[in-house]
This record gives structure tokens, sequence and C-alpha cells, in this order.
């Protein structure tokens, strides 16, 4: 099988989004570079990519960390090659009342959903500047637009990444980059069904896979085109 010519990066790629995100952009000719906190976790996902015969390679980190985020991306670099595209997908979500909230959950939440987004593309954005190509695709979430109960946390924080892939977007798309922000509604993920003050239908909601076929939609536009932020809502909930 040729090399693919592109190559992903995707964090929190072993669960949920991350993994469906791996799969779809695995079959649609991309060699993907996995980063989650899991070593056995993230070698099995390899494996099983490769069976299919997609190139993939994995790096175990927790992306919060900067000493490990870079790591996660050298290690990336050397197996496969410079990003094309980075998905910045790694995130929790603490649903409590405000006052149960500790400052460990929030700052958690915030060095997961936030400050991941800043490391992560502190790392890549270089090469891809010098190259003058790339995508950088940052998973939000409706939250980012609207609260719910229990949110404070989670809510900021997606907020945050609103705020910060629209300026991005508008530093780089002068280097031919694209910064994406996908928006999700409920999805059926261990994220949601660990949460008990979140009801939902897992039959009604999304289910990873349809966040995943946006992404690939929305990176593989002709690159003069760019849809810097996508909403993605249940049909019917």
């Amino acid at each position: 099988m040729p090399s693919p010519e592109k190559v992903a990066y995707i964090t929190g790629a072993t669960q949920g989004i991350g993994r469906a995100t791996a799969l779809a952009l695995g079959r649609a000719g991309y060699a993907v570079g996995l980063v989650a906190r899991t070593e056995s976790v993230v070698e099995d996902l390899a494996n099983e990519l490769s069976r299919e015969g997609i190139e993939a390679a994995g790096a175990a980190a927790d992306v919060g960390h900067p000493d490990q985020a870079q790591r996660a991306v050298d290690e990336l670099n050397r197996a496969l090659g410079p990003a094309d595209v980075l998905v910045n997908n790694a995130g929790v979500l603490i649903a409590k009342p405000f006052e149960q909230l500790t400052l460990d959950e929030w700052d958690a939440t915030m060095g997961t959903n936030v400050r991941s987004l800043f490391l992560m593309t502190r790392a890549v954005l270089p090469a891809m500047r010098q190259r003058k190509h790339g995508a950088i695709v940052n998973v939000a979430s409706l939250a980012g637009r609207n609260g719910f109960v229990g949110g404070t946390a989670y809510t900021a924080s997606k907020h945050a990444v609103l705020g910060f892939s629209r300026s991005l977007m508008l530093e780089t798309r002068k280097d031919n980059i694209r910064v994406i922000a996908i928006c999700p509604g409920s999805v059926d993920t261990g994220l949601i069904r660990d949460q008990s003050m979140l009801k939902s239908d897992p039959q009604r909601i999304l289910k990873p896979a349809d966040v995943a076929e946006t992404i690939v939609h929305a990176i593989n536009l002709p690159e003069r085109a760019l849809v810097s932020e996508l909403d993605i809502r249940p049909t019917n909930p």
C-alpha cells in the first residue's frame, strides 16, 4: 500500500469521537497519529487500524502537560511526518452543581479542554506555517454557545474553545491554514453516559461516527474553502 500523502494527529483518540475520527480519517486515506493517556489502549487502536491497512502510530501523553504534548508530537512526527491535520478532541465533562464543584475539578476541566489546545497547536503550527498548509480542528460543543445546569466548568471551557478557534482562524488563514470549530450536541459516549445530571436517550442523540464524518467532510473541502464553525445536533432528540 503506498504511503498516504496526508497525516492527521488526533488527541483523545481512543474513545468516543476521537476513536471514530481516527477510523474515519484512516479510511479516508490519512495516516493517523493517535494520542491518549493510556499506552496499552493507544497501542491496541494503532494495531486495529493497521489490520485495516491504515498507517497508524501512537503516543501516550496527557496533552494538558507541555512536556508530554511536545513529546507526543515529536514521536508522531518521526513515525509519520508532520501533521496536515490536528484534531484537538481531548476533553472531560464534570457536570455538578456549582457549590459541589471543586477547584481541582475546575482546573482539570480547563487543563484538558483548553490548555491542551494551546499546547498541541503550539507544537504543530510552526511546521504548518512553514509549508503554508494545514487544518486545525477543535472539538467544541453546543455548550460553547449555551449553558446548562451543572455545566459551569464545562460550558466555560467550551466557550473558551470557540474564542480560541475564532481568533486563531483570523491569524492563520493568510498562511492557508484552516481552523475549524466543531460544535456537537449530545453524543452517545461515555462522557455523557457517566453524568447523573444529564439525561438523554442514546437511541435519539448523535453517534460518534456522525461527528467524525462531519470532521472528514469539513477538512476535505477544497483548500480555498473554510467552514470555520459547524453545529451538529440530533435531528429529533
